[in-house]
């Protein structure tokens, strides 16, 4: 392949192994990132100056030349629905000719996990664009299981007895890197990108337990009693919510889906919990 594939959130975990992979194939890219300095110095990579996805300009000039838009979706706001259009037709304007969005399983209007009304919006701005696109719809980052671990090892949450399959960063990359490798045979695709177990949240609560050690136990609140329970970080109502209503998706069953996009577009088996952990054991060293 000789054409040019952007790859934002290149210095993030998901969208800095897709860089990876892609340059160990020998490929051209153009990596964004929040900041530029934390970008990898990979062969055959240019680093984009700064361009957030709300400043269109700014997009339209670090994708210039780019064929192939890998794009992760922003952080988290109020306002990230018009930053992803204004991303999307800066890209347009740009010449991308191919758009590989990471949206996330589920996505609805009507979706339990707010955040994942963002992805459905997205995707349907997209759609209207008439650009040959992909849709990776992932689950829940194995990763969150420990980060949503508190110190004191428990595991809060309004999730009830509902399971989520849970996938890995590097599972996401491999499937991502497939279908950016593969120029065009995945056009108008959808798929949802998760693990093969699917957990409950006491279930997982037990592996990070063996893991660290040490007592590990999921504590299932309502949603009055979650609310309440993160008031101490600051954060905005509409983040709390996002964080909150993530746990109800899983308990309205809107995250047990499991499907076997890892092992037909990766060519292996997904990682579980328990390999997750053995492989990072700095992901739960707070709960030690």
């Amino acid at each position: 392949m000789s054409s040019v594939i952007a790859v934002t959130g290149a210095s993030g975990r998901v969208g800095g192994r897709v860089a990876r992979r892609l340059a160990d194939q020998g490929l051209k890219t153009r990596l964004l990132g929040r900041d530029p300095a934390r970008l990898p110095d990979l062969p055959g990579a240019v680093k984009a100056p700064p361009a957030p996805y709300g400043d269109g300009e700014a997009v339209r000039r670090a994708l210039d030349g780019a064929d192939t838009l890998f794009l992760v979706s922003a952080h988290e706001s109020p306002d990230r629905i018009q930053e992803h259009r204004t991303a999307i037709d800066a890209a347009l304007a740009a010449g991308v000719g191919r758009i590989v969005y990471l949206s996330f399983l589920g996505a609805a209007p009507q979706a339990t996990f707010t955040f994942a009304r963002d992805h459905w919006h997205t995707e349907r701005y997209i759609e209207t664009k008439g650009v040959p696109h992909t849709f990776l719809r992932d689950s829940w980052y194995l990763a969150g299981f420990a980060a949503m671990t508190g110190p004191d090892g428990v595991l809060r949450g309004p999730a009830g007895g509902g399971r989520v399959a849970a996938v890995a960063h590097e599972d996401i990359a491999d499937v991502a890197s497939a279908v950016l490798l593969d120029d065009g045979a995945h056009d108008g695709a959808v798929y949802d990108v998760t693990g093969e177990e699917a957990l409950t949240l006491a279930e997982a609560a037990e592996e990070l337990s063996r893991a660290a050690g040490r007592t590990v136990t999921y504590v299932p609140e309502t949603r009055a009693e979650a609310y309440a329970s993160r008031e101490g970080y600051g954060a905005d109502h509409w983040e709390v919510t996002g964080w909150v209503t993530s746990y109800e998706a899983i308990a309205a069953g809107e995250m047990g889906t499991v499907a076997d996009t890892v092992r037909r577009l990766a060519g292996h088996a997904p990682m579980t919990l328990r390999e997750y952990l053995a492989a990072h054991p700095r992901s739960y060293a707070h709960v030690l």
